[in-house]
C-alpha cells in the first residue's frame, strides 16, 4: 500500500510538472505586466521601437541555448519528448520531426491574447506561432515567427445584447502584424489601438515564455530530477 500510495504521488507530481510546461493566458500577461506593466499602448509603441520584423515581416526571435556536454541524440530525446508535451491539444500541429537532421517543426497556438467588446460585435484575437528546433551536440537553436493574428469576430456585442439578440454569426480573418498598430499608425483591421497593442505585447511575451520553458527543460529537465542513475 504504501508502495502504490508513493508511486501516485509521484505520478501527481510529474503530471504536475508537465501541466506546468504548457503556456497559458495567465503566465503571458503576468510576464507581460512584469516586463512593460498594463498601459498597453505605450508598451507597443515601445516595443516596437526595439525590434525589427524579419524580411517576411514576420516577428521572429531566434535563440541558441548552450545545452553542455549532452549529445545531438541525448537532446532529441529531450525535446522532442518535451514538444509532444507542449504541444499537445488540437490546435497545435507538430509539421516536421526528423531525427536525423536534429530538426522539430511545429505549429502552436494561443487562443484569445487580446479582445474587445464593440457596440456590433465582439473581437478575439489569437496567435499561431511557428516553432523550428534545431539541435546539434551541446546546443539547440529555437526559431519563432508569427506573421499574423488570426481574429474572430462574434457578431451581436452590447447592441445585440440590448436587443435580445440570440443568433451571432462568426467571422475569422487574418492580419497581417506589419499592417496592425503600431506598426502602421492607423489600423485598418483592428479599430480599438489597445486590443492591437496587447496582442503584440502578449505575442512577443509568449515567444519569450515558450524559449524560457525550453531552456528549463534542456538545463534542469523536464521534471527536474532526471538522472542516469536508475
Amino acid at each position: 500500500m504504501k508502495k502504490f500510495i508513493l508511486i501516485a504521488l509521484c505520478l501527481s507530481a510529474f503530471v504536475s510538472s508537465l501541466r506546468a510546461q504548457v503556456i497559458r493566458y495567465e503566465d503571458l500577461e503576468k510576464y507581460s505586466k512584469d516586463k512593460y506593466g498594463d498601459k498597453w499602448n505605450d508598451a507597443a509603441e515601445n516595443l516596437a521601437s526595439e525590434i525589427q520584423l524579419d524580411q517576411n515581416n514576420c516577428l521572429t526571435y531566434v535563440q541558441v541555448i548552450e545545452a553542455g556536454n549532452q549529445t545531438k541524440e541525448q537532446l532529441y530525446v529531450l525535446v522532442n519528448y518535451w514538444v509532444t508535451q507542449q504541444f499537445n491539444d488540437a490546435n497545435s500541429v507538430i509539421q516536421l520531426n526528423d531525427k536525423e537532421s536534429g530538426t522539430i517543426i511545429v505549429q502552436g497556438y494561443c487562443e484569445n491574447i487580446a479582445s474587445y467588446g464593440g457596440a456590433a460585435a465582439t473581437y478575439y484575437v489569437s496567435i499561431k506561432p511557428t516553432i523550428k528546433v534545431d539541435i546539434k551536440p551541446g546546443k539547440v537553436r529555437v526559431t519563432e515567427s508569427i506573421q499574423y493574428y488570426d481574429v474572430k469576430r462574434v457578431d451581436g456585442g452590447i447592441m445585440g445584447a440590448i436587443a435580445g439578440q440570440t443568433e451571432h454569426p462568426v467571422t475569422e480573418y487574418k492580419y497581417l502584424i506589419n499592417e496592425c498598430y503600431p506598426f502602421v499608425a492607423k489600423d485598418k483591421h483592428i479599430s480599438n489601438k489597445k486590443v492591437s497593442s496587447k496582442a503584440l505585447i502578449m505575442s512577443n511575451a509568449y515567444e519569450n515564455v515558450l524559449i524560457d520553458k525550453l531552456e528549463a527543460a534542456i538545463k534542469n529537465g523536464i521534471t527536474g530530477n532526471e538522472n542516469d542513475d536508475w
